[in-house]
């Protein structure tokens, strides 16, 4: 076994995994698994800059972490960072504060790589599964972006496309004066739709999206549906992986996402607080991905980019 330290930054919220791995068998132990809601991409669609809040939320996120990596000794620590930070000018503010913090670089990965990391983590379990046909679409809904992965053992073809929860929120859902359309109004929903169909098209141009026969869903977005379908009363991660959600459930639950307010998704306790105001937007993401490719249902994955990033420095 090798313990490894692993985090994922992206535009609305930063992970952490330190685990121990044996590349021979296959097999990942967790000994901690944390998120923390930063919104690092806070305002970075409109200003192509990171806010001086945004990035001392993110940094008050890593000390935290730094003592949990250093609690357990991990051997190996890498550190990536996604959509938000990719389309900053001022990433290198936020490159030398983590360095400071953490005693690496994050590494600003291309939409390629997110997508490859995202596909390990989330197929390497499940692998020799009858049920389940070949090849897989991996789909990873973040905040900023959403990349999508064609493949069997391997990537054939992968994705990264603009069209994450909090970026669709921010460009369509949020007013000058920085308040949230609550509900959204027929037309913002439409220009949404409209922004995901672009994707979709855009991305079928180099993925083979409907060769695959299995659908599966990562990172936050997809999960909380998961968890909303489930009937969860608390967020449960164990009742959640490999839970398969119908199409049927998906468009229900975001017509409800849609249509209800602030305060009654915040009633909901499998919605994460800093989730309130995106989740609808990320909840009609997946559901047009659903839609655009016929799927039935979604096999909703807790293991992502975050076990994918573990494996590579395994």
């Amino acid at each position: 076994m090798t313990r490894v330290a692993a985090i994922d930054c992206g535009t609305n919220s930063i992970r952490l995994l330190v685990a121990d791995a044996n590349p021979e068998t296959g097999e990942l132990v967790d000994l901690d698994r944390r998120m923390t809601i930063v919104r690092l991409g806070q305002g970075v669609d409109k200003t192509g800059r990171l806010a001086p809040e945004a990035l001392e939320r993110t940094f008050a996120a890593c000390r935290e972490y730094a003592e949990v990596i250093k609690e357990h000794g991990a051997e190996k620590l890498r550190f990536v960072a996604t959509s938000a930070s990719r389309d900053a000018e001022n990433r290198a503010d936020f490159v030398s504060g983590v360095l400071d913090i953490l005693g690496v670089e994050p590494e600003v990965i291309t939409g390629d790589q997110e997508a490859t990391f995202s596909f390990t983590g989330a197929t390497k379990e499940l692998t020799g599964r009858a049920d389940l046909d070949k090849p897989y679409l991996v789909v990873d809904i973040g905040g900023g972006s959403t990349e999508f992965v064609v493949g069997d053992d391997t990537v054939r073809a992968a994705r990264s496309v603009d069209i994450g929860c909090v970026r669709m929120t921010e460009r369509h859902l949020v007013a000058e004066d920085g308040t949230v359309s609550d509900p959204p109004t027929p037309a913002q929903i439409e220009a949404i739709r409209q922004d995901i169909g672009e994707a979709l098209d855009l991305v079928n141009q180099t993925v083979p999206l409907t060769a695959a026969r299995t659908l599966v869903g990562l990172a936050g977005s997809v999960t909380t549906v998961a968890a909303l379908a489930l009937g969860l009363t608390e967020y449960d991660s164990t009742a959640i992986h490999h839970s398969r959600i119908s199409f049927d459930k998906v468009a229900e639950l975001t017509d409800w996402l849609l249509t209800s307010s602030h305060d009654q998704r915040a009633l909901k306790p499998v919605i994460h607080p800093g989730r309130v105001d995106v989740i609808a937007s990320g909840a009609l993401v997946l559901r047009l991905i659903m839609e655009w490719i016929g799927a039935r249902e979604v096999v909703v994955s807790e293991h992502d980019i975050l076990d994918g990033i573990a494996w590579s420095i395994a």
